[in-house]
């Protein structure tokens, strides 16, 4: 598949702002943090957008990624890298959630098999504009998966870092797929701790969630998306498996940025962050009404995605909750396990173990009274469930014995 693009055509970009002191930066140039340390976010001439694209123009359409493209930042066509990011369906799960109205977004059927080569694939679109050569990054698997996939296409270099228990499918496919991959004994703050030391010695721009302004203006697809498949009507409430939040606050963006443009309303979602009960930052800091979230110490789940001991991000994702009327939600392994075993027994689609985390979280909810059965919910899978581990299937059958046929 090609991107939905036919020729040249000016982003409507105007600026990169500081999203914790509102100041500005210039946009076509290269960019980390902002001067206070925070992420950059990228802003648009709205009004000028409204002018240009109305909402039929945009339900006309391709149902790619790059449908989008007067809300991306990429300006020339011919620095766009794709490998057919395809709009992923809505799927329900009324077995596995006991309610008709909740419906998983299938992230799995992106290309790299997960969410991350949405954020990735604009990266690294926007790497290359500016002129990057190599890129670093440490990573819990499927993001580095997915940088090692589209820098490899463009020819730019890279170098991930990964904790030493990553799964093995994720090493290995960031090394088969042209990424120099190393294994460290930490944990993925840690990694970028590494990765951030050599950029600054000049060795490699840094590529961590949030230390570039352009992954999260991929992510944001998800929500101008999941607007378009749902009638440009938001969901009651969306479970998005939170580490480091580029897709929660991605999204949070997209829904003002439409409302600007006059394609939805004002009213918005509650946004539930899920994160695992080993390693919940952001959900201590919700809970004590703090801003920002102290390191989660000891870190440990088996959902390796939402693994993230702090998430530099993290005053972003708790005003996003709290603006919506959500909550911060720490589901235990147990739970995961479960969840995902509930989901493929029963409506036959495999979730990761994050996409997991989603449903025992909304189980949670419900159980508490934060959603209703009647509220229409999305969950997240960020990744194909094939990726993970799966229980040992170890019944076998002699061809040349009696077949016990009761038991079969």
């Amino acid at each position: 598949m090609s991107p939905n693009l036919t020729t040249d055509r000016p982003t409507f970009v105007t600026h990169l702002e500081c999203s914790l002191t509102g100041e500005r930066y210039a946009a076509d140039e290269l960019h980390n943090l902002s001067a206070a340390g925070k992420p950059l976010l990228v802003r648009y001439d709205l009004a000028a957008v409204r002018g240009f694209l109305p909402r039929a123009m945009v339900e006309a359409r391709a149902t790619d990624l790059w449908r989008w493209r007067e809300l991306l930042p990429v300006r020339r066509t011919g620095n766009i890298v794709s490998l057919g990011e395809i709009e992923t369906p809505l799927v329900p799960i009324a077995k596995s959630a006991g309610s008709p109205n909740v419906l998983v977004k299938d992230e799995g059927r992106l290309p790299t098999g997960s969410f991350k080569a949405r954020g990735l694939v604009m990266a690294v679109a926007m790497a290359k504009e500016l002129g990057v050569t190599r890129i670093a990054m440490p990573t819990n698997g499927n993001a580095g998966a997915a940088l090692a996939a589209y820098a490899s296409r463009v020819g730019i270099e890279t170098i991930v870092l990964c904790p030493d228990d990553t799964p093995e499918v994720n090493v290995r496919e960031i090394a088969l797929q042209g990424g120099r991959v190393y294994r460290v004994n930490g944990l993925i703050d840690e990694c970028g701790a590494i990765v951030a030391k050599g950029a600054a010695e000049g060795r490699w721009f840094d590529f961590s969630t949030l230390k570039e302004p352009y992954r999260i203006e991929g992510k944001k697809t998800m929500g101008l998306e999941l607007a378009a498949q749902l009638g440009w009507k938001l969901p009651d409430a969306i479970f998005y498996p939170t580490g480091g939040g580029t897709g929660l606050i991605g999204m949070w963006k997209a829904f003002a940025e439409m409302e600007a443009l006059g394609w939805i309303g004002s009213d918005r979602p509650k946004m539930f962050a899920v994160q695992a009960s080993g390693c919940a930052p952001i959900v201590r800091a919700f809970e004590a009404g703090e801003e920002h979230a102290e390191r989660w110490e000891d870190a440990h789940t088996i959902a390796a995605g939402i693994r993230v001991p702090k998430a530099i991000g993290d005053f972003l994702i708790l005003r996003a909750v709290r603006e919506s009327g959500g909550r911060a939600l720490a589901v235990g392994d147990p739970a995961i396990v479960q969840a995902v075993t509930d989901c493929a027994r029963r409506d036959g689609l495999l979730l990761c173990p994050e996409g997991g985390a989603t449903l025992a979280a909304y189980r949670q909810a419900l159980a508490d009274g934060l959603v209703d059965e009647d509220d229409r919910v999305v969950l997240f899978n960020c990744a194909t469930g094939l990726k993970y581990p799966m229980p040992a299937a170890t019944a076998t059958l002699d061809k040349n014995a009696p077949i016990d046929w009761d038991a079969l």
